[in-house]
């Protein structure tokens, strides 16, 4: 996936992802070539599942 879909699909901004990135609370970017970077869906589509269950168990 490239950036722009995951920020859409996470609803945060660049600064955000890249600080979550950082942290290693968010998979890492893999690199396309021409300083283009993309994520690997299926790791996103997990994190975004384990967050929902962090934040349902949280309630």
């Amino acid at each position: 996936m490239r950036r722009d879909v995951v920020l859409d699909r996470v609803g945060v901004t660049k600064t955000t992802l890249y600080d979550w990135i950082a942290a290693g609370n968010f998979p890492p970017s893999i690199p396309l070539g021409g300083g283009s970077v993309g994520f690997l869906e299926s790791h996103v589509e997990i994190w975004m599942a384990w967050r929902f269950e962090c934040a349902k168990n949280a309630a």
